[in-house]
C-alpha cells in the first residue's frame, strides 16, 4: 500500500463502509416494520416473506452481473464499454474473492492495486448492495396486499441489480456520462435511488390496479388507515436511522489530492461526495437534520397532524434535499425539504384521485415526486456550482438536472416498471386471484399453521387422558 499512512488510510476506509453497512441494514428492519404496520392483519406474514427475500435475490444477482454494471457502463453509451476496469467486479475475478490474490497480470492491475482492491472491493460491493436493496424495498410497499411475490421478486431483481445500476453508472459515479455532460449533481441520491424507485412503481401500479374497495362506487377513495401506528412509527425511525448512514455511505471517507489526480486545490486531505468533491460529515449532519425537521413540520402541518404522514414527510423532507445536501446551506436544506413535501402531499392526493391510483404507503410521493423535485430544485439552487473536481465537467444546471429527473424517474424507473408488469399481467403471474385477496394472502399459511396446533393439542389431551 505505498507506506504506513497509505495502510491505515486504507484499512480506516474498509472499516468505515463496512460500518455503513450496518446502519443502512436497519432501513431493511425498518421497511419490514413498517410495512406490516401499513397491512392488514391477513396479509402480515406475505407482507414480510415479500420483502425479506428480496434480500437474498438481489444479492446473488447483484453479485453476478450488477457489480459489473456500475463499473463497465459509466461512459456507455456515449463511450465505449470499459472492459478493464468492469473486470474488477465480475464474479469470476479473484478481487471478488476473500483471499489477497496480489498481482494478476490478467486483471491489468498493479500489486498495489490488487492490494487495494482487496481490501475495499467488498465493503464498496456491499454499501452498492444494500443501496440496491432500499430501492427495490421502496416498490415493495407500495404494492402490498394484492401482488403475487414472484412478480415482485422479478421486479426487484430488475430494479436492484439492472436498472439502478445503469443510472448509479451514468449518474452516479465520478466518471458517469451524466455527471460529465449534463453536469448531473445528485449527491445523496434523490434521484438515483428514489426517483428511480418511485417511477418503477407507479409503473408497476398502474398495471396491478388497486386494492379491492379501495375506490367508492363513484370513485372517491378510501382510506385503508394502518393496522399498527406503533409499527409505522418505529419502523420509519429506523429508516430514519439507516438513512443517516446511507448518507455517509455515499461519501469517501478521506483522500488526498494526489488521489483524485490533483484537481482539489491545496494538500488537505479530504473527505468527499460520490463525484469526488470534497465535502464533509459535519456539512450532511446539519442538512440531513434540517431537512427531516424542514419535511416533519411541514408534513404536520399539511396532514392536519396525521401520524402517517407527519413521519412519512421526515423521510420525504430529506429525500427532497438528499441531491444538494453535499451544497447546501442549513436553512436551505430545511426550505428544500418543507417545500417538497407540500407539493408531493398535494400531488399524492391529486393522482389518487384522478387517476385511481392506489399507493398503499404513498412511495411513489414520498420517494418518486419527492426524488424528482428535489433534483430540480438543486439544479436551481447549485446553478453554476462545479459537479465535479474534473476539468473539463459540465456545471451544474436546472436543464442538466431535470434531463437526470427525467431518464431516472421516467426512462428508468417508470417505463420498465410499466413494461414488465405488462409482461407479467399478461402471463397471470401479477396480481393473486380476487378470492385469495378477499380471504387475504396469509389464508392457507394459517389454516396450515392452526392444522398443526390442532394435532399437537389433541396428541397432548391423548397424553392426559392415558
Amino acid at each position: 500500500m505505498g507506506n504506513n499512512l497509505d495502510a491505515l488510510t486504507v484499512i480506516f476506509t474498509e472499516f468505515y463502509y463496512w460500518v455503513t453497512i450496518v446502519f443502512m441494514f436497519l432501513i431493511h428492519v425498518g421497511f419490514c416494520m413498517y410495512e406490516v404496520g401499513v397491512s392488514r392483519r391477513r396479509n402480515h406474514l406475505h407482507t414480510l416473506m415479500k420483502n425479506t427475500m428480496l434480500i437474498p435475490l438481489v444479492t446473488v444477482t447483484f453479485y453476478l452481473f450488477g457489480w459489473w454494471l456500475y463499473f463497465g457502463i459509466q461512459k456507455f453509451p456515449f463511450g465505449p464499454i470499459d472492459w478493464a476496469l468492469g473486470s474488477t467486479a465480475t464474479p469470476w475475478s479473484p478481487l471478488m474473492a476473500t483471499h489477497l490474490s496480489g498481482a494478476d497480470p490478467s486483471l491489468g492491475v498493479t500489486a498495489d492495486q490488487a492490494a487495494l482492491w482487496h481490501r475495499l472491493n467488498g465493503v464498496f460491493w456491499g454499501a452498492f448492495l444494500l443501496f440496491s436493496m432500499t430501492a427495490a424495498s421502496i416498490v415493495s410497499g407500495a404494492v402490498i396486499e394484492r401482488i403475487q411475490s414472484g412478480a415482485f421478486w422479478i421486479i426487484a431483481i430488475m430494479l436492484g441489480s439492472f436498472t439502478w445500476m445503469i443510472d448509479a453508472a451514468w449518474g452516479w459515479s465520478s466518471g458517469g456520462w451524466m455527471v460529465e455532460k449534463l453536469g448531473y449533481h445528485d449527491a445523496y441520491a434523490s434521484g438515483v435511488i428514489h426517483a428511480i424507485a418511485g417511477g418503477t412503481a407507479l409503473g408497476v401500479l398502474l398495471v396491478l390496479g388497486p386494492r379491492l374497495a379501495k375506490f367508492k362506487a363513484d370513485g372517491t377513495p378510501r382510506d385503508i388507515v394502518p393496522h399498527n401506528v406503533w409499527l409505522v412509527t418505529i419502523g420509519l425511525f429506523l429508516i430514519y436511522t439507516g438513512f443517516w448512514g446511507f448518507y455517509a455511505a455515499c461519501n469517501v471517507p478521506i483522500i488526498s489530492p494526489a488521489g483524485i489526480a490533483g484537481q482539489i486545490t491545496g494538500d488537505t486531505w479530504t473527505a468527499t461526495n460520490i463525484y469526488l468533491g470534497p465535502t464533509t460529515l459535519s456539512a450532511i449532519t446539519f442538512n440531513f437534520l434540517m431537512s427531516l425537521s424542514g419535511g416533519l413540520m411541514t408534513a404536520y402541518v399539511v396532514s392536519k397532524g396525521d401520524p402517517f404522514w407527519t413521519y412519512s414527510g421526515g423521510l420525504a423532507g430529506v429525500i427532497g434535499a438528499s441531491a444538494g445536501n453535499d451544497l447546501y446551506h442549513p436553512i436551505q436544506a430545511m426550505f428544500v425539504g418543507a417545500v417538497t413535501v407540500w407539493i408531493i402531499y398535494k400531488l399524492h392526493y391529486w393522482v389518487e384521485r384522478r387517476f385511481k391510483l392506489d399507493d398503499a404507503v404513498g412511495a411513489v410521493a414520498v420517494h418518486g415526486y419527492a426524488g424528482f423535485i428535489g433534483l430540480v430544485i438543486a439544479g436551481f439552487l447549485l446553478w453554476g456550482q462545479p459537479s465535479s473536481p474534473y476539468a473539463g465537467f459540465a456545471t451544474i444546471s436546472p436543464w442538466g438536472n431535470f434531463i437526470g429527473a427525467v431518464i431516472m424517474f421516467g426512462v428508468l424507473g417508470f417505463l420498465p416498471g410499466y413494461v414488465m408488469s405488462l409482461i407479467l399481467n399478461a402471463m397471470g403471474l401479477l396480481r393473486i386471484p380476487r378470492k385469495v385477496e378477499l380471504e387475504g394472502l396469509d389464508f392457507e399459511g394459517e389454516e396450515t399453521y392452526r392444522a398443526a396446533l390442532d394435532e399437537v393439542r389433541a396428541a397432548e389431551l391423548a397424553m392426559v387422558k392415558a
